[in-house]
């Protein structure tokens, strides 16, 4: 996961340093009044999105793959302690004298 956001960063940090260059050459267009590090930053995100979508697909598979499995492991171990819960409190009650009510 760790991987993959590194890898992001990297596409936009090179987006952002492509932009700020055209922008700086006057290729790009410039923001309006004393908005043009919005702007290189804006136009860098929009440039940097669609390229990790293609560029990081296998890479997203695979931290997806890890998230998924972390949420089993986790719901695995929630429903082993909520097991356990129930087991204990079974034996806790005919132990403490508790015996079940009918109407």
């Amino acid at each position: 996961m760790l991987r993959y956001t590194l890898m992001r960063l990297g596409i936009f940090v090179g987006c952002l340093v492509v932009v700020w260059g055209l922008v700086y050459s006057g290729l790009a267009p410039r923001g309006l009044g004393d908005s043009n590090g919005m702007w290189v930053v804006l136009l860098s995100l929009l440039l940097s999105a669609p390229i990790s979508f293609v560029v990081l697909r296998k890479e997203r598979d695979r931290a997806s793959v890890q998230v998924v499995q972390r949420v089993d492991r986790m719901k695995a171990n929630l429903e082993a302690n909520r097991s356990q819960e129930d087991e204990a409190a079974d034996q806790a009650a005919p132990s403490q004298g508790q015996t079940p009510q009918t109407s």
